[in-house]
């Protein structure tokens, strides 16, 4: 779910904050420093990983879990290599918001949807996953459930207000907030953990806002699932540094996503990107692993947002950058349906067909998931940003890993580009760019015989508006 993390407080935080600052409260504990630790071991397998989120309602035109296991050969052979599903539990429909209710509203955190089929078919769509090599995960809403929960019949699980009302968190009114001061509350959750993993041979969860869950829940909810099985991994929907000395594996990298969408709308400078990564690097214990993500389900798609040229260049930055990168479905072809309309709330499926018409869309995440897979350092190296002679609109890095240097450039512009990159070597760089064929993205090279784009030759740098260039250098 969404709030304030995108770096707009809500106003009824910023009420709060005004009346403690004017009344004198207690001011909050300051966040604990971390950055001198170290970030919990993850395994390479998660490092290596591109992720493919999945809404069961929307994936597929019977919005269920066959649907999904229709097209694990798609996505197999898209590169996408872990898979996670949005909330697969039975929706509240009291107080819902819209014609079905949002995912995030669960009634019965033990129950499957049966919108979306029985725990066979769950079953099977995570064993034929797990048999093309691909890990599946859930997600968990572990800070609020729907009004018509089954756990109402327990009140004491939930927050209350001053008049001894359940309440809610937000804005969020079609959910009811819980109460982890309660132990009872606490061993529940953790066993309903422990059910998923031990019963459907899960491979992991997202955790829905688990900044606003206690560290120390997942922190003890971790340990108890390791022993259970250990080659697990957890995804932090948050950006709190201590969510990753013990508990999680990945967080969302929220400020960053905030800044490319305010750069590709021309509201910050290119720059505000790697001002947001530095303060990442220095704030977080150390190893420490980010998601990287240019659109989602709390969204319209980034197709809508930015325009078809400007989503490729995110997704290039997202493919290329440290950390992990996300598609949400859909991308891969261009999908629009969500370009105005509350997903959350109603049926809206994918528009497969779509593809037909943005042929580039989908040769370019195959070829960028490719080559990122095959590059140790886009998937595991050093990030270096780069000086270049425009930064108010061009990014430019480097990343460096085992035996080889990548270099990467993107116009956030609309605007084309020529001018220079502060690279050493510069000279000894292969232009390795993906080319994606008919029509035609920015920069890439024309199919006439004879023909192509104009040579880059680093330190000499020229973009298309929008356009992006990949260049490789070996160290062996």
């Amino acid at each position: 779910m969404k709030n304030w993390r995108l770096g707009k407080l809500n106003v009824t935080a910023i009420v709060l904050i005004i009346a403690s600052q004017a009344f004198g409260s207690t001011p909050q504990k300051p966040a604990r420093d971390v950055s001198k630790e170290q970030a919990r071991a993850t395994r390479e397998w998660v490092r290596d990983a591109v992720v493919y989120e999945i809404f069961p309602r929307a994936f597929s035109q019977q919005g269920n879990f066959d649907g999904i296991t229709a097209r694990l050969n798609d996505l197999k052979a898209l590169g996408v290599n872990i898979l996670w599903l949005m909330p697969i539990h039975p929706i509240g429909q009291e107080k819902k918001k819209g014609t079905i209710g949002s995912p995030y509203a669960v009634r019965d955190y033990y129950a499957i949807n049966p919108d979306y089929g029985t725990k066979d078919d769950f079953h099977r769509l995570i064993k034929e996953a797990h048999r093309r090599g691909m890990k599946v995960i859930i997600d968990i809403v572990a800070n609020h459930t729907s009004w018509d929960s089954v756990m109402m019949k327990h009140p004491e699980f939930y927050e209350h207000d001053a008049q001894g009302r359940i309440t809610y968190p937000h804005d969020w009114s079609d959910v009811a907030e819980l109460n982890y001061a309660n132990p009872q509350l606490r061993r529940y959750m953790i066993d309903m953990l422990k059910y998923w993993i031990r019963e459907f041979d899960l491979d992991g969860f997202r955790c829905d806002v688990a900044e606003e869950v206690p560290t120390d829940f997942w922190e003890n909810a971790r340990a108890e699932l390791d022993q259970i099985k250990p080659d697990i991994v957890m995804l932090a929907e948050g950006h709190k540094p201590e969510l990753l000395i013990k508990a999680f594996d990945f967080d969302y990298s929220w400020p960053i996503h905030s800044a490319l969408t305010d750069v590709l709308h021309g509201r910050l400078r290119a720059t505000e990107l790697s001002s947001e990564w530095e303060k990442e690097f220095k704030a977080w214990p150390r190893n420490s692993l980010h998601m990287r993500f240019s659109d989602n389900h709390d969204e319209r798609r980034a197709i809508a947002r930015f325009g078809e040229p400007a989503a490729l260049a995110a997704s290039a930055f997202v493919l290329t950058l440290d950390g992990v990168p996300m598609l949400y479905n859909g991308m891969e072809v261009g999908d629009t349906t969500e370009s105005g309309a509350p997903a959350l709330f109603e049926k809206l499926p994918i528009f497969w067909p779509i593809a037909e018409r943005r042929p580039e869309f989908p040769q370019f995440y195959k070829r960028m998931i490719a080559l990122r897979q095959a590059s140790n350092a886009l998937r595991r190296g050093s990030t270096e940003w780069l000086r270049n002679s425009d930064e108010a609109r061009i990014v430019t890095y480097l990343r460096r890993g085992a035996g080889e240097e990548i270099v990467v450039a993107i116009n956030f512009s609309n605007r084309a580009f020529f001018g220079s990159v502060e690279v050493a070597h510069g000279q000894l760089f292969s232009d390795i760019t993906p080319d994606i064929g008919r029509p035609l993205p920015p920069d890439a090279p024309s199919p006439e015989p004879g023909r192509r784009s104009p040579t880059n030759a680093l330190p000499t740098l020229s973009l298309d508006a929008w356009g992006y260039r990949i260049f490789r250098r070996s160290l062996t």
